[in-house]
Formats: structure tokens, sequence, C-alpha cells
């Protein structure tokens, strides 16, 4: 017993540590082991870098990078702006080594010690991507006070918990040219993500040149695709930054825009075919009847998978719903032929065919969910992402594929393009509390952030990424009891703004989008309004997909409203703050928010309206009217009949959708005259 009380004891000790240190230490992700000596790192113009290792190119790019961030963030003149050799005479104050170049495969070593103390920082790893997330680090513990920046004295063992943490950028939807996707490279790097995950055709578009089949891109783009320079450029951006990159070729769904280019390799026959301008599920689907379909596969792959490294290539294979499968009397032949109950037997008969095609190229398949059936090969990876329905055990297609043999990973959960909380996508816990064999959990290799475009452009892209994906490349990379919300929401807070250093635009490009809106005009009172708005979720923005096509206008007020409204959060709190203690500090912070809301309509009615504001007016004025309401309550002022009757009419105002925004505050203004009647 008492030694059980010890280790309780010591587990309690080490949570509090914990917590204080994040508090402390704003990083995302949390290190696996941190500890601190009470030293300091003075950062000064005589600051130097030295690298012990072979061909340290990627080091090298990593310290230039990083020479740069600390000086733009501390304004320190740097005498020396480059890494210095390890046998130079004069000892370098940041010594990194390393032993090994990383391949950039599953296996890879990621893991670093990082020391630092008053005079040197050392920083070692296997590897020289682990070198690289061990600098992310560094960087990311620098602080200052009113005399000097320095990086604490600390202690951190550091590796990740699975191996695969990746983004997914859907380019057919939306084109996204070659600034966009570098930038969010770097930005992923920042955060130790090590897989980008790229999505590049559609039934919206086909996003690369092929000089095998030129009308693919001629065809089938819009003009809008990434020359085969242009994607080796990128591949090899992301080599440096120790990010993997795959490429997805949707099949045999999809299809659209492959069968614009290419009719004849349809499932239905003397059919014309178009690039989609909306978003949803469409019948056009490649023909796995026809020979010429494996013929076209085949060289299409060995044209592309050379480009992409990587072991692995993916086919989509999802949302297949073989209606012209259905209708098509040669390929319900051919299935009858070949003793094909299903269209999922059909699909699977495709996949094994392409992932023939696949192993010749020395790449292996990796796909979504609906791929796994019973004859797919083990050496296939399962991309889950419709998590727990009938008939699949908890954990849903992520644990049956790892209980069935299948490496896998997770994107359930974390659908970034559903606009839901970061909390949400936080606390989504790839494993659980499920009983899995060692093996069985060797198999789970990590997750990807989904990032689906039908509903972003250039413009708008970072702000449904970041900083949302920073809390999931936590998830991915520290340990499982890493899970502290407000903690995580702190640590984000310092993360987003950095996240500019990376060249990404989430922040400054909100402004961008207002002052369209307002043609120049005074955006203070809109921006007030999208503090406490937040994008319709769950695709309800564009329901059945027929509200927006590809080239729709996408500078509109939802576009402006970010997930995880500014003011809601603080809200909430002081709302509950003032439920449970209506002090006069609680109640005065109540007070300020409903008064800012209360004169915002005032400044709301100085701009001059145009058709793309109109939407907001009640908005405003019915979230001013409430306002006055609640706050004449709290002050104990009469509160007539009417005026109460006239609130909740203003409630039930405020609980629709404005310009594809939904209020997210209702609920507390809801419950503070609750409170108060």
């Amino acid at each position: 017993m008492n030694k059980l009380i010890t280790i309780l004891c010591l587990v309690t000790l080490n949570v509090f540590a914990q917590a204080s240190l994040m508090e402390t230490h704003h990083l995302m992700p949390w290190p696996k082991s941190i500890q601190s000596n009470n030293q300091r790192f003075v950062i000064d113009e005589n600051l130097t870098v030295s690298i012990k290792g072979n061909n340290p190119y990627r080091v090298n790019h990593a310290v230039t990078s990083f020479l740069r961030r600390l000086s733009n963030r501390s304004g320190i003149f740097l005498n020396e702006g480059f890494a210095q050799p390890a046998n130079n005479k004069k000892q370098a104050s940041i010594q990194i080594k390393y032993n090994n170049i990383a391949k950039l495969i599953i296996q890879d070593d990621e893991s670093y010690q990082l020391d630092v103390n008053t005079n040197q920082v050392s920083l070692v790893a296997n590897t020289d991507v682990g070198a690289i997330r061990g600098l992310e680090t560094l960087l990311q513990l620098l602080t200052n006070n009113e005399s000097e920046y320095y990086i604490p004295g600390v202690s951190i063992s550091d590796a990740p918990r699975f191996v695969w943490r990746g983004l997914m950028i859907d380019v057919s939807r939306h084109f996204q040219p070659v600034n966009v996707i570098k930038r969010n490279l770097d930005a992923m790097a920042s955060v130790k993500m090590n897989v980008f995950h790229w999505h590049l055709t559609d039934d919206q578009g086909f996003r690369i040149e092929s000089k095998t089949y030129p009308k693919l891109h001629e065809l089938a783009s819009d003009g809008l695709y990434y020359t085969q320079e242009q994607i080796n450029d990128i591949v090899n951006y992301a080599s440096l930054l120790g990010i993997r990159v795959i490429p997805e070729l949707d099949v045999p769904g999809h299809a659209s825009a492959i069968l614009t280019a290419y009719p004849e390799l349809g499932s239905k026959q003397d059919a014309t075919y178009n690039i989609e301008r909306y978003s949803g599920v469409f019948d056009p689907t490649l023909d796995p009847t026809n020979e010429a379909t494996y013929v076209f596969l085949d060289n299409l792959f060995t044209e592309i998978a050379p480009l992409f490294p990587d072991n692995y290539f993916h086919i989509g294979g999802d949302e297949n719903e073989g209606k012209h499968w259905n209708s098509s009397e040669h390929i319900q032949k051919f299935k009858a032929e070949h003793q094909l109950a299903t269209n999922h037997d059909l699909q699977t008969y495709f996949n094994i065919r392409l992932e023939k095609i696949l192993n010749k190229l020395d790449k292996k398949l990796l796909g979504w969910d609906e791929i796994m059936t019973p004859d797919m090969p083990k050496t296939a990876i399962i991309h889950s992402w419709r998590g727990e329905h009938e008939g699949l055990p908890k954990g849903g297609t992520l644990i049956e594929a790892a209980k069935k043999g299948y490496n896998t990973i997770l994107s359930n959960g974390f659908y970034i393009d559903r606009m839901e909380s970061v909390v949400k996508h936080y606390q989504t816990e790839p494993i659980g509390d499920i009983q899995l064999t060692s093996e069985e959990r060797s198999r789970i290799l990590g997750g990807e952030a989904t990032m689906w475009s039908e509903l972003v452009t250039p413009l708008t892209i970072d702000s449904r990424i970041w900083p949302r994906t920073a809390a999931i490349a936590e998830r991915l990379w520290s340990e499982k009891d890493i899970n502290e919300v407000d903690l995580m929401l702190l640590r984000l807070e310092t993360i987003n703004y950095r996240l500019e250093e990376s060249g990404i635009t989430h922040i400054r490009n909100k402004t961008v989008i207002l002052r369209n809106l307002s043609n120049n005009q005074d955006i203070s009172s809109i921006e007030t309004l999208s503090n406490v708005c937040e994008p319709l979720k769950i695709y309800s923005r564009n329901e059945g997909g027929t509200e927006y096509k590809t080239f729709s206008p996408f500078t509109l007020f939802a576009d402006a409203c970010n997930v995880d409204a500014k003011d809601a959060i603080p809200f909430k709190k002081a709302v509950n703050n003032f439920v449970k203690n209506s002090s006069k500090e609680n109640t005065l912070t109540v007070i300020e928010f409903l008064n800012k809301w209360v004169n915002n309509h005032k400044s709301f009615q100085n701009i001059n309206k145009n058709p793309k504001l109109k939407p907001l007016e009640p908005l405003s004025y019915n979230l001013a009217e409430a306002s006055k309401t609640l706050i004449k309550l709290i002050n104990k002022e009469q509160v007539i009949k009417t005026e109460r009757t006239a609130f909740n009419q203003q409630i039930d105002i405020l609980s629709q959708p404005f310009a594809d925004t939904e209020l997210v505050i209702l609920r507390d203004l809801e419950k503070l005259f609750e409170v108060l009647k």
C-alpha cells in the first residue's frame, strides 16, 4: 500500500511539473521528456552553430532557416549567418551532431537529445531529420525579458509516438500554386509533421503534366496543373524539411476529369464527360473490365511514379457508388463470368490489378478504407476515414485494419475541412483504450489531417489548415497523456502567430477579405462580428455541393470567419464564471463583452452598405439588442414583458445562419438570460 501511495504521489507531482513547464515553455508538439536546469543561454551577436555529420545538406538548410528566424524574432544582428564546420578551431555555441542521413521511410529515426546550458547548446540525433526536429524545438524555446533574448536551460529527450504524421491537401477542387504548397510544407516542418499527401486528381481537375497522355492536363485541368519540373521542385523542397511526399491519383471513381480527356476508358459507352464545377460524389467511373484501362494506368503510373521517391502511392478508391457499373450490360456480364457478386468485389479485382502495376514500379499501394477486402494484399496501407459504423470493431476501420494485418493510418476525426473545433480534433485519440497486441499496435502508423478544397482558395486555405493542424500534429507526436485542453490552447496561442514566420497567411488574409467586404472602409465592426461567428460546419455551408462552383466567390463573410471564433471561448468562460459567482470582477467582464456588441452595431451602421454586407445587418442589430436586455438584467434594471418577449425573438433570429455562418455565442447568451430572468 505504501509503495502504491508513493507511485501515485510521484505521478501527481509529475503532472503538476509538466503543467508548470507547459505554462512556461510554449512548445508544440510537447516533447517526450523535458527537465529544467534553471540556467539560460543568452542570444547575442556572437552566436555560432556547428554541424558534425556527413552530407549535411538538410541540416545546413535547417540551420540557415533557424538563424534567420531567430535573428528576425530577436532583432539581433548576428555576426555569422550560416553554420560552420565542427572542426573549426573555435567551438560553436550551438553544436549539432548526427550519425546518419534519413532515407525518408517509415523506419526513420526522428529522435533527438537537446541540452541547453549557460555556455552551450548541444543537439544530438541519430539522423539528420532528428536534428531538424530538435532545431524546431530549440527555436520554440526562445523567450525574452526586458533586456535580452535567451533560451531557458533544459534537457529534452524526444521522439514521436507515431511514425506517420501527415497533412493531405486536395489541389483538384481548387488548385493551389507552388508557393502555397511550399509555405505549408514549412509550417508542417515547424510542428514536426513528416508526410505531405498530395491529392492531385478528382472530378474537378487533373493537376499533373503528363507527357505520355498530354490530353490529361490540356483538356482536364483548365490550364491549372503542375509541370513535372514543379513537382520535382516541391518533392526536393519537402525532402530538405524531412517530409515525405505521397501522390494520390484517385481511381476508379472521382474520374470525371480523366474521362473528359479519355472518354473511351469510361464505364458508360459513348458518353461525353466534362470537368465538374460543383462538389459532391459523381457517377463517372473507369471501366475495370476494359483492358485498355489497365494499359492506360500502367503507362500513366510508370510516368508519374518516378517523380515521387516515396515507397507508397495512393490510389484513392473511395466513394465509388458504381451507378455506371450497374447500368452497363457488358460490366454486369463480366462480373458474372468472373464470379464477382458485388461492385465491391469488382473494385477489389481492379485494385489488385493496380497493386501489381505498382509492385512492378517498386511502390506499395495506399488507399482509402474501401479498398480493405479479404483479397487485398497485406502490403497495402489502409487509410481510415469512415470511423465506426455497424459491423466494425470499436475504433472503426483503423482498428479493423490493424487486427486484420494491415498497416493503417487515421484521418477520421482529423477532417479539418468540416470546420470543427480544435478541441474536437485534439481529443481524437487514434487508439484510445482499445486493447491491442504489440504487433497490432505497431501497424497503426499514425494519421493525417485532411484538407479537402471544395471551399478554399489560395487566399483562405491557410486559415482552414492552421492553427488546428498544429494541435493534430501534437496528438500524433506527443505521448497519449499529453491531452490537457487548456494547456494546449495556451501554447497554441503562441504557435498560432509564429506560423506567420513560415509565410502562413491565416491571420493577415482575414483583413484582406474584410476590406473587400467593406469596400475598404473601416472593418472594425465586421471584424467584431467575425470574432463571434464561425462558418457553418460539416459541409452544411455547401449542402449537397450545389451552392458553390469551383469558380464562385470565396471572399465572403464566411471566408473571413475562422473555426474557434476569437471571442467565443473567452465569453463562454466569462458567463460560466458569472453564473458560479456574480462578483464585481466577473460581472464587469460579462458587461464589457455585451457593451462591445451594443456599441459595435453603431459602428456597423456607419459603413456604407453593399450587397455583401446586407445579410449581416440583422445579425449586428439583434446581437446588440439582446445584449442591451442582458445588461439591464445584470444591472437589476426593470425589464418589461415586451422586452423579454423581444429578447426571445432576437434569439430566434440569431439562431439562423447569417451569410453561411453561425453565431457561436448564442447558447451563452441564452444561459445568461435563464440565470437572470
